[in-house]
């Protein structure tokens, strides 16, 4: 990514001081699964399970993990699109996780997401040109044909797209085009939240580094808030202020992305870290044999028992809790100490 700045970005004073626009708290997102037995009890899938985080206006949480971890489950539900088990997901002090679909309608203009596949994201029969304005139709009835055809063509214009292409149909653009117009797309109606779902994961890798950059510059731009979700560190370190690391519908690790990268604490994300290109050499390797566990049958203890280099009797027994270590990060491990080490 040879367009990515050289380390990651810090929290400005002006980013921290601020309060939280959104508030997860305690959240549990479980399903039901059937086996083909249709006798059999159904079984509960733990997808995310008890995960607490803020977000602050003009911040950008980057959340990782390997295929399977939560992560998606968990997008859909900060936009409305999958129902919440449990806990409390507050949007400017108002609990999401209670609203129907109409109560919700009104807060898709603040809150809006950008999907993984770019050309799947849109419509094959609308003009890049509709499906941009398609939002502003829905959720700004009352703006005119001749301003929202305005508004579309400053968006082009914001994303790096010509305003002569809004004619043109999805088909006829790349990846990093379609995605460029799924970003326009959600910001021409202004949200105050994006929520991006690995955007950059099917792009080439010169193309994700302008996607990013375009990312960020706008964010500062509109001052918003971003949750990023990614499986690769190196894309979140781009980005990222902060970092929370998944496994298993659970929290491993939060800190801010450089404590993060200089000093993981938790052996899943040093096992992460090992992955990716240029990590420190005088490190030992810690490449993670196996499969994550079944969500449906996940372990009694720590939910990374059975892949752990360090699990012991204690990390098959009990489940553990969030610790905060003098980096400031916090970390879901029993031998935190032996970690940092």
């Amino acid at each position: 990514m040879s367009d990515s700045p050289a380390g990651a970005l810090a929290p400005s004073a002006a980013v921290a001081d601020r309060s939280p626009l959104l508030v997860v708290r305690r959240l549990r997102i479980h399903f039901e699964r059937r086996d083909l037995a249709w006798w059999r009890r159904p079984v509960s899938v733990k997808a995310v399970d008890g995960i607490d985080f803020n977000l602050r206006p003009g911040e950008t949480l980057g959340i990782v993990g390997e295929s399977g971890c939560g992560k998606s489950t968990l997008a859909r539900a900060l936009v409305g699109l999958q129902p919440v088990t449990s806990g409390a997901i507050e949007f400017e002090g108002r609990d999401l996780s209670r609203l129907d679909e109409k109560a919700f309608r009104p807060l898709r203009r603040q809150i809006q997401m950008i999907f993984q596949d770019p050309l799947a994201s849109l419509d094959p029969r609308m003009t890049i040109g509709e499906s941009i304005g398609e939002p502003l139709r829905a959720l700004y009835p009352e703006i005119g044909k001749a301003e929202r055809e305005a508004r579309v063509r400053q968006w082009l214009d914001k994303v790096g797209l010509s305003a002569m292409l809004a004619d043109r149909y999805p088909h006829e653009f790349s990846g990093g085009q379609c995605q460029r117009v799924g970003i326009a797309r959600a910001l021409i109606v202004q949200p105050r939240l994006l929520v991006c779902d690995e955007p950059v994961s099917a792009l080439d890798v010169s193309v994700q580094a302008q996607i990013l950059n375009l990312l960020a510059d706008l964010q500062r731009e509109l001052d918003l808030a971003l949750l990023f979700i990614a499986h690769d560190l190196s894309v979140v370190r781009h980005l990222s202020h902060r970092v929370m690391v998944m496994y298993l519908g659970k929290v491993m690790e939060q800190a801010e992305t450089e404590v993060l990268f200089r000093q993981p604490m938790h052996p899943y994300t040093r096992a992460l870290m090992a992955a990716i290109p240029g990590f420190d050499p005088e490190q030992p390797p810690a490449l993670l044999p196996g499969e994550p566990a079944s969500p449906a049958q996940p372990p009694p203890g720590c939910v990374f028992v059975s892949r752990c280099p360090m699990a012991d009797h204690p990390c098959n027994r009990s489940v553990p809790h969030l610790k905060r270590v003098a980096s400031g990060a916090h970390a879901a491990c029993h031998y935190l100490g032996a970690v940092g080490a």
